[in-house]
């Protein structure tokens, strides 16, 4: 199934371009959560942000936060260089190297033996509630045409339909996939 590269985010609002870098800023005021390489791991990410947003008197936006958060985390668990298994990357015959689901090269070692860190972060402010995927593949997000009958491929659209904007952005050392959301309370 064809896919689509997404965009890398730029030119954005000064208030959002600086949410965003300290989203990434290292010992910034983001919450921030390991991902672990497994799967499971996409349950306790999607508790660990349903948490914060209880702290932060935010439970309104549970529904829409823990599905971005689900789908984000899978696609980096997929495709940023995880430890390879039946969802995630595979060996390509030709060269050796891992490829994701879009023959593209997989980043990080190759054998699995150090996954690559994936961290979820989280920065509320007033009404807005950001919240950042960050892992260590340099390569963007790829939409790919819903297919309703697949298992998979519908993920960014559903990141689009539940958040107020998203996009990503490139890191020295992989990059972020975020997310915004609004409270209406």
């Amino acid at each position: 199934m064809p896919s689509t590269p997404v965009p890398e985010s730029d030119c954005l609002p000064p208030r959002l371009d600086h949410a965003l870098s300290a989203l990434v800023a290292t010992g910034g005021p983001a919450a921030s959560f390991t991902v672990r390489p497994d799967p499971e791991s996409v349950t306790a990410a999607r508790h660990f942000a349903l948490s914060r947003l209880a702290d932060w008197n935010l439970a309104a936006l549970g529904d829409e936060v823990g599905l971005v958060v689900s789908e984000l985390v899978t696609n980096a668990l997929r495709h940023s260089g995880g430890p390879p298994s039946a969802t995630t990357p595979r060996w390509s015959s030709r060269d050796g190297h891992c490829l994701d689901d879009y023959g593209d090269r997989v980043y990080g070692d190759p054998l699995a033996s150090t996954p690559p860190p994936i961290h979820l972060r989280l920065i509320h402010e007033g009404r807005w509630l950001l919240c950042g995927i960050m892992d260590a593949s340099p390569l963007g997000p790829r939409r790919k045409e819903p297919d309703y009958i697949a298992e998979t491929g519908r993920g960014l659209h559903l990141v689009d339909s539940f958040s107020t904007r998203w996009g990503w952005r490139a890191l020295p050392t992989g990059k972020v996939v975020w997310a915004l959301f609004r409270s209406e309370g």
